[in-house]
């Protein structure tokens, strides 16, 4: 392993993958500072500039933007009380009394330095459990991917809101939408609609971009005249020494950082479970664990060392899946297996033999991009609050513009550039209809995966189906993905049943 780092290392050790590490990390903290723009719009708005870089280079400039991100959403979440991503709604709860109480630079400090901690345990985690996986999924055939595409497909259900039905029916859609084009083996088209553009298939980027950034400009910009026009706190750094906290004050806080990092290593392992909700379970354990629960919400360091320490934290869990067995472990990753996909690689454990640099080298950048985010945002704190300043109709149309502009780059069509607007427009239907987007994005993904596994498996077993049950793997997961769909039907049920009871006493 030792031996593979530093072949990782060697391949990063330049100026322009340095600064394309750098890069990332800061357009990602910038984004990140903005409410409303997710990591995964983030990531899907750069994708178009990764496909001009080698493939090691695009990955890590997304990578880099993932974990800047994710960490500057905490800025607008502790000076405004609004979440500059999903992941940071937890910190929002006791970050941003704190800077009613005049504890601004400590509530960032605090938040920065955790956030850092949580992000570099990942990373650790995702090297010493990565490498075992491969290697034991090397043995994989069809049938064990095909019955993993179908367990990851089930884990769609978890994103799906109330409905499991829904759920399922969006995934389907992105599945059908997926199958658009040539057919994997026998290269047959299918719904082209008598246009030769379609012959190919829908392009991944054009696609992605248009349900998630698009559909999120189109959001934003109805929702900009209601958005608050609070000014950003002042903060005065220049009485404020180092992190703006006490060694004495962090010391404290290690049972608690110790526990939300491991929950959110541990659960970010899990498909389907996504920050924002590993976010919000570390603020309730560290709530329920803690000796002052009356304290929380009022401005203490502890909801905020929580939530951040773990939305990092699932960083490196939900790259683990990722890349060895090529499942996202969330939304932000489904991204990135796009980014993946774009550049011509298959994420899984060939990829571990076939592109050691590359798989080594992202795994360094992280670890390089979580530095690079402890200083980044420590000097850079300032220029970063003043990005929330920028009125909203001139940030908007710029954005909208890098995503048509990015859609044609791909392939230079301008049929990319209407297919990135027709699935923004389904996008903010999905959102004004309250249908949930990841199901639809997880079926579109690996809808292909299915359907080419599958068909291999059979022409390998000549047509027989028993191998699906009898191969040990291959059955484990599929007998999995039926017990985690009955148990999450039943525990949906009771919900349901249990608020209507609440709702009739």
């Amino acid at each position: 392993m030792i031996e593979n780092l530093a072949i990782g290392l060697n391949a990063i050790l330049n100026p322009t993958s340095m600064f394309v590490i750098v890069l990332g990390v800061v357009i990602g903290i910038v984004l990140g500072t903005i409410p409303g723009i997710s990591v995964t719009m983030t990531i899907a708005l750069f994708l178009p500039v990764s496909f001009t870089m080698d493939p090691l280079n695009g990955i890590m400039l997304l990578v880099g933007m993932y974990i800047g991100a994710t960490s500057g959403g905490l800025i607008p979440s502790i000076l405004l009380n609004m979440p500059g991503t999903p992941a940071n709604v937890g910190t929002c709860f006791d970050g941003y009394p704190m800077t009613k109480n005049g504890q601004a630079m400590k509530a960032l400090g605090i938040g920065l330095v955790v956030s850092f901690v949580g992000t570099l345990a990942s990373v650790i985690m995702m090297i010493l459990l990565s490498v075992p996986l491969a290697r034991f999924a090397l043995g994989f055939g069809p049938f064990e991917y095909f019955a993993i595409a179908m367990f990851s497909l089930s884990l769609l259900c978890s994103l799906a809101g109330k409905s499991i039905l829904i759920g399922i029916a969006t995934g389907l859609f992105g599945m059908i939408i997926s199958s658009v084009g040539m057919a994997p083996i026998d290269a047959v088209t299918r719904f082209n609609f008598g246009t030769w553009q379609l012959s190919g298939g829908l392009d991944v980027l054009p696609v992605l971009v248009g349900m998630f950034a698009l559909a999120e400009i189109m959001v934003n910009a109805e929702k900009s005249r209601k958005l608050s026009k609070e000014p950003a706190a002042v903060i005065d750094t220049k009485s404020v020494k180092g992190f703006g906290f006490t060694g004495q004050e962090f010391k404290q806080q290690i049972p608690n950082l110790t526990r939300s990092t491991g929950l959110g290593l541990g659960l970010g392992l899990l498909p389907g479970i996504s920050a924002t909700t590993i976010n919000l379970l570390a603020y309730s354990l560290a709530k329920s664990s803690s000796k002052y629960p009356e304290k929380f919400g009022t401005g203490i360091m502890d909801g905020v060392v929580a939530t951040e320490s773990s939305n990092s934290a699932a960083i490196g869990g939900a790259m683990v899946p990722l890349m060895t067995l090529g499942i996202p472990g969330d939304m932000a990753t489904a991204i990135l297996l796009g980014g993946f996909m774009i550049h011509g690689l298959q994420p899984g454990p060939l990829l571990f033999v076939q592109e050691t640099a590359l798989v080594y080298g992202i795994f360094v950048s992280m670890a390089i991009a979580s530095f690079v985010m402890l200083i980044a945002q420590f000097y850079g704190i300032r220029l970063f609050i003043k990005v929330l300043k920028v009125p909203r109709y001139i940030l908007l149309p710029i954005i909208f513009t890098m995503c048509v502009v990015g859609a044609f780059g791909v392939n230079h069509r301008i049929f990319d550039t209407f297919v990135v607007i027709f699935f923004g427009i389904i996008g903010y239907f999905f959102v004004k209809a309250k249908l949930p987007v990841g199901p639809f994005i997880m079926g579109f993904i690996l809808g292909p995966m299915v359907e080419t596994f599958f068909r291999r498996a059979l022409m390998l077993s000549q047509g027989d189906y028993a191998p699906f049950l009898t191969r040990p793997v291959s059955g484990l997961f599929l007998a999995g993905t039926v017990i985690y769909l009955v148990v999450l039907t039943i525990s949906r049920y009771r919900a349901r049943a249990k608020a209507k009871a609440a709702a009739s006493a």
